[in-house]
């Protein structure tokens, strides 16, 4: 399992949509990347970089984050995305 350090979070981003709300099937080409995403674990949180960070999000949590944040990871056959708390835009709830 990935431990995140600090304000950092795992997440394992959710699938895209395979057809529009209307029926319509997308093609592999017009999906766009999700910005929906699962938290798997969450860092401590503590002291960083002089600031005092709290955790707001736990695991289990769906997020919303933005399309080219983070760092792409391959751990044990699975994709995950590890990002600073930061990069979180909201929960969605």
């Amino acid at each position: 399992m990935l431990k995140p350090l600090n304000d950092r979070v795992v997440l394992k981003m959710t699938e895209a949509e395979e057809t529009t709300k209307s029926g319509i099937i997308l093609s592999s080409g017009s999906k766009e990347k999700p910005q929906i995403a699962e938290v798997i674990a969450v860092g401590p949180g503590g002291e960083v970089d002089g600031k005092k960070v709290t955790m707001q999000v736990k695991k289990g949590d769906k997020v919303v984050i933005n399309k080219y944040s983070g760092t792409e990871v391959k751990y044990e056959g699975e994709d995950y995305i590890i990002v600073r708390q930061d990069d979180i835009l909201a929960i969605a709830e």
